[in-house]
């Protein structure tokens, strides 16, 4: 039997979630919280195995309260339930570790089959969901290389390479991905540093990190 706690402020919705999911033979939702705290509260009692969360409600939020439980209770899955697919939400729900993120707007097979598979150890996450962070993702990554052009005078081949820097990657690493020779690589690097104003790799990436 999978245990659900519901986390939601609207008790009629909460109450009305539970009946849908209670005509699964495999679910039994525990308990009710109305706010984030209570949440924490009744994860300690009740310990379900899956939270379907909310994310605007008094006291403590669901990205708040998604952190604080997963920091506590690693294996305890959650899914963030709400009416908002603003990509800022999502990003930090899944950031803070909840392991899918659905909409109200949802079917009632397709969320008794979503706590399933959460229970499963599956990521939920709809195309429509998937796309926004996919988009937000693409602003991040665009923003960055904007700036490193503007800044620096960087070519679009030193921007890619930059941004390698900036994550870690060693020389031998960005010659294997980008498909270039080590030497190409290295007067690759050694032309960003010289226009980053940086003598060496740690200088440089301080300098990127500064500016992103």
């Amino acid at each position: 039997m999978i245990k659900v706690l519901l986390v939601d402020d609207q008790q009629i919705l909460a109450e009305g979630i539970k009946s849908v999911l209670e005509t699964s033979k495999e679910i039994a939702v525990v308990g009710i919280a109305l706010d984030g705290l209570k949440a924490l509260e009744l994860t300690e009692k009740l310990h379900p195995d899956v939270i379907l969360m909310d994310i605007r409600m008094p006291n403590m939020n669901g990205v708040v309260a998604t952190k604080r439980i997963k920091e506590a209770h690693q294996n305890v899955k959650i899914i963030i339930l709400t009416t908002f697919d603003d990509s800022d939400y999502i990003l930090s729900a899944i950031n803070n570790g909840a392991s899918g993120y659905l909409l109200k707007d949802i079917g009632s097979s397709a969320l008794i089959d979503a706590v399933k598979n959460a229970y499963a150890g599956d990521t939920i996450l709809p195309a429509k969901i998937a796309k926004k962070i996919t988009d937000a993702a693409a602003m991040v990554s665009s923003d960055k290389e904007y700036k490193l052009r503007k800044s620096f005078n960087l070519s679009e081949r030193e921007v890619e390479i930059a941004l390698m820097l900036y994550d870690g990657f060693t020389n031998r690493q960005i010659a294997t991905a980008l498909k270039l020779s080590d030497g190409t690589a290295r007067n690759y690097i050694s032309s960003i540093y010289l226009k980053i104003g940086a003598d060496n790799r740690e200088a440089a990436v301080e300098k990127i990190k500064a500016l992103l």
